[in-house]
């Protein structure tokens, strides 16, 4: 009996069971798993399609707009140092602070150099009245120079008559004397009387004294041209003491621009719009010449310089619009144009060896893997702001091509 009646049982158990095992889990039927599974499989392709296009756009577009975030801001810059020295009587900066082109920036003490200048002026003025009195001097010595040649003129001609007097009158002697020693001998023979000897003794007389007194003509004529001359090189002298007193001129006239440039120098004004740092100094300080106080940054031109791979520079030329991103302001875009495109680095020592005298130094390893050289290129920033921008700032860099 109880056999009988558990046999119905069991068979409707395996009858469910069997059900059961047909059916997929979640309730799924296998008219549901033919069609999912196509489904999956296009699915996936799909996906790897879309991956493939998108790393080809990717490459097509960093292959045509070359792109680096191994990039620097950069500016201009100079160091601020005194020409002048002396006490800092006046700081009008701040560090880190924008300033204005023709702002003031500092003011040394300018007492010194204003008497300095002053001085200058001073000795230049003197110099111009030592000038001046010397060419009025010089005025009345020139007519004086004049006078000294015409009297040179005059006694020159009183020494050739006063020498030709000596001449005439010397002729005249030796006449004279020629004929008392021919009469003499004649008067002991009668043939002349003693009127005629002694008269020709009286003729030689009064020649030998009128030749005294010619040759004592022609001494003072000399003695004359002599002072006259004398006078006119005097003369001549004191007009050539005026040309030391001129050749001064240019130096005086030097240190009076010398002074002035030192004044000047006092007080310094911005050259450009320029951001200060760096300042090291306070009013009360003694600046000393050449001691540098403080940088100015030259907030004018901004420029991105960035590292790019050497594959990447024959798409990159001067004149080509690029994109310029902070690290800081990731948000903002900044216009800019290429500027210059490097054309040299350092060389690699490991590559080419050491560049030094006598043997090239070569490496003896082998490096497997060679890394692209980089090349720097400058990215002149259109629409710079200079609250934003910093020296050394860390930049990405996207050319857009022309």
């Amino acid at each position: 009996m109880n056999f009988m009646t558990t046999a119905p049982l069991d068979k409707e158990m395996v009858t469910n069971a069997g059900q059961n095992q047909a059916r997929k889990p979640d309730g799924v039927t296998p008219e549901t798993g033919r069609w999912r599974k196509p489904l999956g499989r296009t699915i996936s392709m799909a996906i790897v399609a879309a991956a493939v296009i998108l790393g080809l756009a990717v490459l097509y577009h960093e292959n045509q707009y070359p792109r680096t975030e191994d990039a620097e801001i950069f500016a201009n810059f100079i160091g601020i140092a005194p020409q002048v020295e002396g006490p800092l009587i006046r700081l009008s900066v701040k560090d880190n602070q924008f300033v204005k082109k023709g702002e003031l920036l500092y003011e040394i003490d300018q007492r010194p150099y204003q008497y300095a200048l002053e001085n200058a002026v001073s000795e230049q003025s003197t110099l111009e009245g030592q000038v001046g009195d010397e060419q009025r001097k010089i005025a009345a010595l020139e007519s004086a120079v004049s006078v000294a040649q015409a009297n040179i003129h005059s006694s020159e001609a009183d020494v050739v008559n006063a020498e030709r007097g000596v001449d005439r009158a010397r002729a005249e002697w030796t006449y004279a004397n020629n004929n008392l020693h021919r009469i003499e001998p004649l008067l002991a023979k009668q043939f002349v009387t003693v009127d005629e000897v002694d008269k020709a003794r009286s003729s030689e007389t009064a020649q030998v004294e009128a030749l005294r007194q010619a040759e004592s003509r022609l001494q003072l004529a000399k003695a004359e041209l002599n002072s006259v001359s004398a006078q006119y090189d005097q003369a001549r002298h004191a007009v050539t003491t005026l040309e030391p007193l001129v050749n001064q001129r240019g130096a005086k006239a030097a240190a009076v621009k010398k002074a002035r440039y030192d004044l000047d120098n006092c007080r310094v004004y911005a050259p450009f719009d320029a951001r200060v740092t760096n300042l090291t100094i306070s009013e009360g300080a003694y600046a000393h010449v050449g001691q540098q106080m403080f940088t100015l940054i030259d907030a004018r031109t901004w420029w991105a310089v960035g590292n790019f791979r050497e594959g990447q520079l024959t798409r990159i030329a001067p004149g080509m619009r690029a994109d310029v991103y902070l690290m800081s302001m990731p948000n903002l875009r900044f216009a800019g144009v290429v500027d210059s495109v490097g054309f040299g680095v350092t060389p690699d020592p490991d590559k080419i060896g050491k560049l030094q005298p006598g043997l090239p130094d070569l490496q003896r390893t082998l490096n497997w893997v060679h890394l692209a050289s980089r090349f720097p290129v400058r990215i002149r920033v259109e629409n710079p702001s200079p609250d934003l921008f910093r020296i050394s700032e860390s930049a990405v860099i996207t050319i857009r091509g022309d």
